[in-house]
C-alpha cells in the first residue's frame, strides 16, 4: 500500500487522515511544521452552514453536517445560523438562495427574527434561518479527529517539514502556504481578522449565529462573550496576520447596535488569520502533479467542509474515485475557463 504523507495538521489534512484510516490504509503520516490546528484552523470563527449561494459549495457543507452532529457538544452546538435582510433587495437575494439550498436538501426555513430575545430587529425586512446549522470549536475538532486517527494507526508528527518525508503520495492540506509545496496552486493569502468583546450579560446558551446579509457582518457566542466578524471594505491581500484597530471599533459600533445588551462591554482580544482564496472561492481538490494531490484553497470555508472533503478524497486515494462528484474542484477548471463564484465568503 502506498505511502501516504499529509502536509499540514489543521482540519482539512486531520479528515483526511481520519477517514484514510478507517477506510483501512495504514501508511500515513500527518506532518505539520508547527502544531495540531495551529494555523488558519485555530483562528477560525466556528460557524457552520449549509447557507451557501452555488450547489458546489452546498453540496460539501451538506455532506458535513453528518460528523458535526456526531461530534456533538461541546465540540458542536446546532443552534442555527440567522441570515437578516435590512433591505428589498437583500431579503430578494436570500429567497432566491434558500430556493437552491432547499432544493438540495437542506432545511432552510424564513423565521420571524424577532424569535431571538435582545436582538434588535425594527430595521429588519425579513430572515431565513437553518437550525440544523450552528457554531463548534475548530481546533477542539480538529484535535479529536487527530486523536482517532492516531488511534487508527496514523504517524502523527509535528513540527516537521512533510515535504522532506519519504512518500509515495504527498496531499497539500497546508493552506494558505499550500504553493510553498506546489507554485502551479493559484491560491492567495488574504488576511482576516476576528474579535470577541464580552463579558456580555444574560447571554443565550442557543443564541444563533447572526449575520447581516446586507453587510456581512456577523456575530456568535463565544462563552459569556460574543465573536464578530465581517467581510472588510478594502481586501488585504498579504500574507501579514495584523488587527486593523479601526474594524475592531467599527464592529463594536454595529455589534452594539444589532445586540444591545453588548453595548460598552469591553474587547477580550482580537486576532487575526489568512484565508487560501482561489480566484473563484471555491476549494483546489484533485490530482495536481505525480504523486502531489492538493486539498486547499478553501476560501475560509475550510473547516465547516472538513468531513465531506476527508470522506471523499480518501476514497479517491484509496479507490480512484470518489461517490461524491469532486470534478468541480479541479485545478483544471481554470485553465478551461470555468468560473462559479461562491458570493458568501464571510
Amino acid at each position: 500500500m502506498a505511502r501516504i504523507v499529509i502536509a499540514g495538521a489543521g482540519a482539512i489534512g486531520a479528515s483526511i487522515a481520519y477517514h484514510l484510516a478507517q477506510q483501512g490504509a495504514r501508511d500515513i503520516v500527518l506532518a505539520d511544521s508547527d502544531r495540531v490546528a495551529s494555523g488558519a484552523t485555530g483562528k477560525a470563527m466556528g460557524g457552520v452552514r449549509q447557507q451557501f449561494s452555488t450547489e458546489a459549495e452546498v453540496r460539501l457543507a451538506r455532506e458535513s453536517i453528518g460528523l458535526f452532529a456526531e461530534l456533538g457538544a461541546p465540540l458542536f452546538e446546532p443552534v442555527g445560523y440567522l441570515f437578516l435582510a435590512t433591505t428589498e433587495d437583500g431579503l430578494a437575494e436570500l429567497e432566491r438562495r434558500a430556493e437552491l439550498q432547499r432544493s438540495l436538501g437542506v432545511p432552510v426555513e424564513s423565521v420571524d427574527a424577532g424569535r431571538v430575545d435582545g436582538l434588535r430587529v425594527d430595521d429588519v425586512r425579513g430572515a431565513v434561518a437553518c437550525w440544523e446549522d450552528g457554531v463548534a470549536d475548530p481546533a477542539g475538532v480538529t484535535r479529536e479527529l487527530v486523536a482517532r486517527a492516531r488511534d487508527l494507526g496514523v504517524d502523527v508528527r509535528e513540527g516537521v517539514e512533510a515535504g522532506g518525508l519519504e512518500r509515495d503520495v504527498l496531499v497539500i492540506t497546508a493552506g494558505a502556504r499550500s504553493p510553498e509545496l506546489w507554485p502551479e496552486l493559484p491560491i492567495r493569502p488574504l488576511c482576516r481578522q476576528l474579535v470577541e468583546v464580552g463579558p456580555v450579560a444574560g447571554l443565550p446558551d442557543d443564541l444563533p449565529m447572526v449575520l447581516e446579509a446586507d453587510t456581512g457582518f456577523h456575530f456568535r457566542r463565544a462563552g459569556t462573550s460574543l465573536r464578530l466578524a465581517m467581510t472588510e471594505p478594502a481586501p488585504r491581500w498579504t500574507d501579514r496576520e495584523d488587527v486593523d484597530e479601526a474594524l475592531v471599533e467599527d464592529w463594536r459600533a454595529r455589534v452594539a447596535r444589532r445586540y444591545p445588551a453588548s453595548s460598552g462591554v469591553p474587547v477580550v482580544r482580537a486576532w487575526a488569520g489568512l484565508y487560501d482564496m482561489t480566484p473563484d472561492a471555491h476549494p483546489i481538490i484533485g490530482w495536481v502533479g505525480d504523486g502531489v494531490y492538493a486539498a486547499c484553497g478553501f476560501s475560509g470555508h475550510g473547516f465547516m467542509q472538513s468531513p465531506a472533503v476527508g470522506k471523499a478524497v480518501a476514497e479517491e486515494l484509496l479507490d480512484g474515485e470518489s461517490a461524491f462528484d469532486l470534478s468541480p474542484y479541479r485545478l483544471e477548471r481554470f485553465a478551461e475557463g470555468a468560473v462559479f463564484p461562491e458570493q458568501i465568503v464571510l
